[in-house]
C-alpha cells in the first residue's frame, strides 16, 4: 500500500469531511475553522480537533493568522436581548403611563421593570443627555417627546450580534463607536458588548493532503469504532465494523507530568547537600526587630543601611515584646563603650527602645544571632535557607526579596582558612561555579571580611555575598567565647549559575517550557 493509501485509510471520519471541504475550495488564501465547519457540516470544535490532527499528519498547514477584534454577547447583553434594554423599558413603561394619565417616579420606575441602581442610573443618564426625558418636580420623570436614537441603535445590535459573534471591522464606525461604548472593560463588568481578540486562522492542504484528500474520497466516509465492546463480541457485529487505524509513527501528544519548579528543586538540592554534611538547620521569622537583625550583629544604630532606603518597616504592630537579658544589657554596653569584649564599642547612647522596632528581616545573619543566644553545641555547624527583604531596583541580579543561605561554624580550631574552604565548597558544589574568587570587604560584624565572587556564563563576574569571623561584640555578648565563621550567599544568584538562567526574574517565570526544561545538575 503506497503512503498516500496508508494515510487515507488512516484518517477519521471527521477529517475525511475536513479534508474534502479544503480540497473542494477554489479560495487561494485558504479557510477558516468557521467556513470549513460549514462546508463539512461539522461542529466547530469538531472542525478544530480535525483540523489539528491533519496538521500533525503534515496535510494541511497555516496559510495565514490575523489577529481580528470580534463582538459577542456577555451574559448582560443576553439579558437584553430577551428583555430589552433599559432605556428600552424606562420608555415603555413611561409611554405606558402616560397614556393613562399617571406618571412615575425614578423609585417607581426601578422597581416597576425590576432594574438595579446602576443600570437605572446609568439609562436615565443617557436619556436625559439625549433630551428623550426630563425629572420635573418631586422626582417625576417625563418623556419630552423627542425618540432616543441611541435606544432604537443599541437594541438593533444586540438583535444582530445574538445571532452570532461578529468581527468588529464588519461594523459601520457609528456601530463600532457604540459598541465601545457599552462594551465590557474594567470598572464596568455589566455592559452587553464583549470585545475579544482573536487570532484567525486560514487553512489550506499541502500537496500530500491534496492527494490524500482525493484518495478518501475515492473509499468514501464510512463510520469507524475506537472500541471493541463486550455487546459486539456477543451479536458478531465486529466482523462487518470499521476499527479505527492507529499510526504507530506519528508523534504522541505531549502530557507534561507534575515536577517541582526548578528553583524550589534547587533550594531542596541545597538543604540536602548542607544537611548530608552535617549542618543543622536554623530557622526564624520573615518579621524581626532591630535588636537581632540589627543591634545583635554590632551594626550600629546610625548606620546608613538601618534607614527606610535598605530595611522595610512594618507599620502595624510596631514594636516587639521587651528583648531578654542578659542580651540586652550586654549588647548595648558593647555599642556604648564595648563593655567586656575588650573594645572601645562606637560612642554613641544606646536607644534600648528603637531595637523593638519591626522590620521584615534584611538579613539572615539575624537568624544566626539567635541560634548564638540559644546555646548552640560547641563545636556545632548551622545553616539557615532565609527569605530576606530590601529595597532595591530590580534588574538581572537584584530582587527587593531574595533567598540566603545563611550558616555559622563555631569551635576552638574555626578560623580564616576553614571559611575560605567552604566558600569553595559551596560555590563549586551547590551553585556549580567553574571560576571562584574572594575579594576583602567590610562588615560591622565580621573581621577579617570577605565577599565571594563567581563568574556567570553570560553576565561575567557576579557576588554571590558575604563571610568573615565575627567580632568579640557579636559573640561575647551573646553568651559565645569560642571563634565563629559567618556566611550569608545569595542562594538565588547561585540558582541563576546553577540553572543557566540569565535574568533573576526568571526565576520566578510563568513560562511553563522553561519550568518543564530547566534542569538541577546533581
Amino acid at each position: 500500500m503506497s503512503d498516500v493509501a496508508a494515510l487515507a485509510e488512516s484518517l477519521h471520519p471527521h477529517e475525511v469531511k475536513v479534508a474534502a471541504a479544503l480540497d473542494a475550495s477554489s479560495d487561494k488564501n485558504g479557510l477558516t475553522d468557521d467556513d470549513i465547519a460549514q462546508h463539512s457540516s461539522l461542529e466547530v470544535a469538531q472542525t478544530s480537533a480535525a483540523l489539528g490532527r491533519l496538521q500533525v499528519k503534515g496535510l494541511v498547514s497555516i496559510l495565514s493568522e490575523v489577529p481580528r477584534q470580534i463582538v459577542s454577547l456577555t451574559d448582560t447583553g443576553e439579558r437584553y436581548f430577551q428583555r430589552y434594554t433599559p432605556m428600552v423599558r424606562i420608555i415603555s413603561a413611561l409611554r405606558a403611563t402616560a397614556d393613562t394619565g399617571a406618571q412615575l417616579s425614578i423609585k417607581d420606575i426601578q422597581a416597576r421593570e425590576e432594574l438595579d441602581a446602576a443600570e437605572l442610573s446609568g439609562a436615565i443618564g443617557e436619556l436625559r443627555q439625549e433630551g428623550v426625558i426630563r425629572i420635573a418636580a418631586g422626582g417625576l420623570a417625563e418623556l419630552t417627546g423627542s425618540s432616543s436614537a441611541t435606544a432604537d441603535a443599541l437594541q438593533k445590535l444586540i438583535k444582530y450580534v445574538h445571532e452570532g459573534a461578529k468581527p468588529l471591522a464588519e461594523f459601520t464606525p457609528a456601530e463600532q463607536a457604540l459598541i465601545a461604548k457599552f462594551a465590557q472593560k474594567r470598572g464596568k463588568p455589566n455592559e452587553p458588548f464583549r470585545v475579544d481578540e482573536r487570532v484567525v486562522r486560514r487553512f489550506g492542504l499541502t500537496e500530500t493532503g491534496h492527494a490524500v484528500a482525493r484518495q478518501a474520497q475515492k473509499a468514501g466516509v464510512r463510520e469507524e469504532v475506537a472500541r471493541l465492546t463486550p455487546e459486539m463480541l456477543k451479536d458478531g457485529s465486529w466482523r462487518s465494523a470499521r476499527f479505527r487505524r492507529y499510526t504507530i509513527g506519528l508523534s504522541p501528544a505531549r502530557i507534561p507530568a507534575g515536577k517541582k519548579h526548578p528553583y524550589r528543586e534547587f533550594l531542596d538540592l541545597v538543604k540536602t547537600k548542607l544537611t548530608a554534611m552535617g549542618f543543622e538547620e536554623m530557622r526564624g521569622g520573615l518579621v524581626e526587630n532591630e535588636f537581632w537583625n540589627m543591634d545583635a550583629l554590632f551594626m550600629p544604630q546610625f548606620h546608613p543601611a538601618r534607614e527606610t532606603h535598605d530595611v522595610y518597616f512594618v507599620k502595624e504592630p510596631g514594636h516587639s515584646a521587651p528583648i531578654p537579658e542578659p542580651f540586652l544589657t550586654s549588647v548595648a554596653r558593647a555599642h556604648e563603650n564595648g563593655g567586656q569584649t575588650g573594645s572601645s564599642g562606637w560612642h554613641y547612647t544606646f536607644d534600648r527602645m528603637r531595637t523593638r522596632r519591626l522590620v521584615l528581616r534584611s538579613q539572615g545573619t539575624a537568624v544566626s544571632a539567635r541560634t548564638l543566644a540559644a546555646a548552640p553545641k560547641v563545636p556545632g555547624k548551622y545553616f539557615s535557607i532565609a527569605r530576606c527583604f530590601r529595597y532595591d531596583q530590580v534588574d538581572a541580579t537584584h530582587a527587593p526579596d531574595f533567598f540566603q543561605v545563611e550558616g555559622i561554624v563555631l569551635g576552638q580550631d574555626i578560623n580564616f582558612r576553614t571559611l575560605l574552604g567552604l566558600l569553595t565548597l559551596f560555590a563549586r558544589e551547590v551553585a556549580q561555579a567553574q571560576e571562584i574568587r574572594f575579594t576583602p570587604a567590610y562588615f560591622p560584624f565580621t573581621e577579617p571580611s570577605v565577599e565571594l565572587h563567581v563568574r556567570h556564563p553570560r553576565l561575567g563576574w557576579i557576588e554571590l555575598g558575604g563571610a568573615g569571623l565575627f567580632r568579640p561584640e557579636v559573640t561575647h555578648p551573646l553568651g559565645i567565647d569560642v571563634p565563629v565563621i559567618a556566611w550569608g550567599l545569595g542562594l538565588d544568584r547561585m540558582a541563576m549559575v546553577a540553572l543557566e538562567i540569565h535574568d533573576i526574574r526568571d526565576l520566578f517565570s510563568g513560562d511553563l517550557e522553561m519550568i518543564r526544561s530547566k534542569r538541577v545538575q546533581y
